[in-house]
């Protein structure tokens, strides 16, 4: 994502992903994604409809998530990965509490 907004300077970054598909909404909204609604009978596959939902962050809410991004992924050059400080967990201000609202479950 820093890459996307930082170095070439886009202003929406999307997810998208099959609506049935709980383990991918989770890592979008995990990310700081906010969910912006649901595609109805987006696609047909395999002679069924497929709904599809759509993420984004903008370019206004990039560095509220960076920081995040930062202090929680810094850690890993120095700890184990099952001693890495979960930031969310520690009382880093989640970027989904500022910008986002949680969609109810579907």
């Amino acid at each position: 994502m820093q890459y996307v907004f930082d170095t070439l300077g886009y202003r929406r970054y999307e997810w998208k992903c099959n609506s049935l598909n709980e383990p991918s909404r989770k890592a979008a909204l995990r990310l700081g994604f906010l969910f912006e609604g649901r595609f109805r009978q987006a696609l047909v596959t395999k002679g069924h409809n497929r709904d599809t939902d759509w993420f984004s962050i903008i370019d206004k809410e990039w560095p509220a998530l960076a920081s995040a991004f930062e202090s929680w992924l810094a850690p890993t050059i120095l700890q184990p990965m099952a001693n890495r400080r979960d930031p969310w967990k520690a009382g880093v201000k989640r970027a989904s509490s500022v910008f986002f609202y949680v969609p109810a479950p579907l």
